[in-house]
C-alpha cells in the first residue's frame, strides 16, 4: 500500500485518520507536535515529532520517507486564538502550509489540505464548493489564503473542507461539542449554547472515512464533507441529552450576541454535500444515529 504522510496527527481528526488507514493497510508517516497522545495501533505506523513552524524538520521527514500522499491536517483551529494572535496564527496555517507543498512538490504525488466552513460568511448556508469565500475572521482567512496557496500546486491537489467536527474526547485532547456537553451534564454543570449559528456537524469518523476515499480515488479539486443534518449547537446538545438521559434544563439558550469574542463567527454554514455523494460516494450517518452510537 502507498505511503501517507499526515500532519496533525495528535488532533482528534488526525489520530481517527491513523487508525483508519493502519486497518486500511496504509503506511502511515504521522507527525504532530510532542509526544503521541494515545496508544499506537497496529499496523505500520511511525510517529515522529515536528513543528510545522520549523523551517527544515518537516522537510527532513519528507526527504527520508518520500510519502506518495501528504494530507495536511495541522492548523492552528481556535478562531479567538487565531485572531487574538494573527502573526501565529498565519506562520501557522499559511506559511507552513507553503512550506509543506513544496516539499510535497518534491517528493510526493499528492497533497490534501483540510479545511473549514469559516471561510464563508455564513449569510446563505449550505454551501457548496462552487460557492465563493468570504471569511469574517482571522482564522477563516487564513484557511483562504492558505487554500489560494494549495490551488496552485504543481501536483495534482484536493481541499476537504468540513464543519463542527466531534466525537468521542481523545486522550489528552481539547473537547468538542459532543464531549464537552456531555461531560458538563454529568457533571450537573449548567451550560449555555448558541441557538442562532447553523451547522451541519460532522461525526469524526465519518470524516476520516471521507479523507480516505479521496485518498484512493486520488480525485483532484474541492470537496465538501461533513454531516447532512443541519442544526444549531443548542438543538444538538439537546439531541446529546435526551440520548444520554442527561438533565436538559442544566442547557441555557442563548445567541451569539450574550458572549464577548474576539473571533467573528459565521451565523449560518453547513455543506452540500452532494458532490461529495455522487462522484466519491461520501455518505455520513445522521446525526441522531451517531448520537445514540456514541452514548451506546
Amino acid at each position: 500500500m502507498e505511503k501517507i504522510l499526515i500532519t496533525g496527527a495528535n488532533g482528534m481528526v488526525g489520530q481517527a485518520l491513523v487508525r483508519l488507514l493502519s486497518l486500511k493497510g496504509y503506511e502511515v508517516i504521522a507527525t504532530g507536535k510532542g509526544p503521541w497522545r494515545s496508544p499506537m495501533p497496529g499496523g505500520h505506523i511511525r510517529y515522529f515529532e515536528a513543528d510545522i513552524t520549523h523551517p527544515f524538520q518537516l522537510r527532513e521527514i519528507m526527504a527520508g520517507e518520500k510519502p506518495a500522499i501528504v494530507v495536511h491536517g495541522a492548523a492552528m483551529t481556535q478562531v479567538d486564538d487565531c485572531e487574538l494572535k494573527q502573526n501565529e496564527a498565519h506562520s501557522i496555517n499559511v506559511e507552513a502550509t507553503a512550506r509543506l507543498l513544496l516539499d510535497a512538490e518534491e517528493y510526493s504525488s499528492f497533497f490534501i489540505f483540510l479545511s473549514t466552513d469559516f471561510v464563508f460568511d455564513g449569510n446563505k448556508g449550505m454551501y457548496s464548493e462552487d460557492d465563493d469565500v468570504n471569511p469574517v475572521s482571522w482564522y477563516g482567512q487564513t484557511k483562504v489564503e492558505a487554500e489560494a496557496i494549495v490551488q496552485t500546486a504543481e501536483i495534482p491537489w484536493a481541499i476537504v473542507r468540513t464543519c463542527l467536527v466531534f466525537g468521542k474526547k481523545e486522550l489528552a485532547g481539547r473537547h468538542n461539542l459532543y464531549s464537552w456537553v456531555r461531560e458538563s451534564l454529568e457533571l450537573g454543570k449548567p451550560i449555555k449554547v448558541v441557538d442562532d449559528q447553523w451547522r451541519t456537524p460532522t461525526y469524526v469518523e465519518d470524516l476520516a472515512a471521507g479523507i480516505e476515499i479521496v485518498i484512493r480515488k486520488k480525485i483532484a479539486g474541492i470537496w465538501h464533507i461533513s454531516g447532512k443534518d443541519q442544526v444549531t449547537p443548542y438543538a444538538m446538545a439537546l439531541k446529546i441529552a435526551k440520548s444520554c438521559g442527561l438533565d436538559a434544563s442544566l442547557i441555557t439558550r442563548v445567541t451569539a450576541d450574550t458572549f464577548t469574542q474576539p473571533g467573528k463567527r459565521p451565523a449560518k454554514t453547513g455543506f452540500d454535500i452532494s458532490k461529495s455523494s455522487r462522484e466519491l460516494g461520501f455518505e455520513p450517518h445522521s446525526l441522531d444515529d451517531i448520537i445514540c452510537r456514541l452514548n451506546g
